[in-house]
């Protein structure tokens, strides 16, 4: 098959899932839930890549191995940290905008179609590796493998550092500055960028250039659009001592705090 025809298959198993999801939250009124199945969706496409694409099989392995512990491991701790808590505010805030009797349908095309037409486009390299055979396992790929692996645990760790640190009720309103969080204000964004960039270069190993862009574009979603800049500007809002610790400590690459 063409690299588009497999591209498409995933196009439709991804909105598959959306329409199910967007069918569940209708029945059980919160569309919180399509944040659960974020990381999920890139296993759905990395697996439709594995098994329609001709790509050097070893590569292949490696690739789906590495999206399948990254995506699972995601929606894993998103169900764990969200889960019996309600719909997030940023969705009830548009169901209250919108109106019950127009929210059902509007919430289709604005949360659940969006996030699969981003998810679908990002997925990009992961079929670019598996698709093309390019030569055997390189450099590019132990340095891809390597960046992977960084950025996994600054993700993980970050996410399991910030749980502990909420799950103490006296840290209240007060930012947490140890650990991964006393080198980047961000060291989940960070993880997730790494880990895009970590597939990008097996990508390229494979000697596929154009679908790259899906990393570039996640990376360019997770610093100018739904991740670090919205995020900065409620903790501005809500905690005093975050401008002190935005003086200090890099927004994105950790790095020694300012003194």
């Amino acid at each position: 098959m063409s690299f588009l025809h497999i591209y498409l298959i995933a196009f439709a198993a991804i909105m598959s899932m959306m329409t199910i999801l967007w069918l569940i939250s209708i029945k059980i009124k919160n569309v919180s839930i399509v944040d659960l199945f974020w990381g999920f969706g890139f296993v759905v496409a990395s697996s439709v890549y594995f098994l329609c694409a001709d790509g050097l099989e070893t590569r292949k392995i490696l690739l789906m191995t590495m999206a399948c512990i990254w995506g699972l491991r995601l929606s894993v701790y998103l169900a764990w940290r969200n889960l019996g808590k309600g719909e997030d505010f940023r969705y009830q805030k548009f169901r209250k905008d919108f109106g019950e009797d127009r929210y059902w349908w509007y919430s289709f095309f604005s949360v659940f179609l969006l996030q699969g037409t981003l998810m679908w486009l990002i997925s990009a390299p992961l079929l670019g590796a598996q698709y093309y055979v390019g030569n055997e396992l390189g450099i590019l790929d132990f340095i891809g493998v390597a960046i992977w692996m960084i950025g996994f645990v600054f993700e993980a760790g970050g996410d399991i550092q910030l749980a502990r640190f909420k799950a103490n009720t006296s840290n209240k309103g007060k930012v947490l500055d140890t650990g991964f969080w006393h080198y980047t204000r961000h060291p989940n964004y960070f993880g997730d960028a790494a880990v895009w960039f970590g597939y990008g270069l097996i990508c390229l190993s494979a000697g596929s250039y154009i679908p790259i862009a899906g990393s570039v574009l996640m990376t360019a979603l997770i610093i100018k659009v739904s991740g670090i800049a919205l995020l900065e500007k409620t903790l501005k809002e809500t905690k005093p001592e975050y401008k002190e610790y935005v003086r200090k400590t890099s927004a994105f690459i950790p790095w020694f705090p300012r003194k």
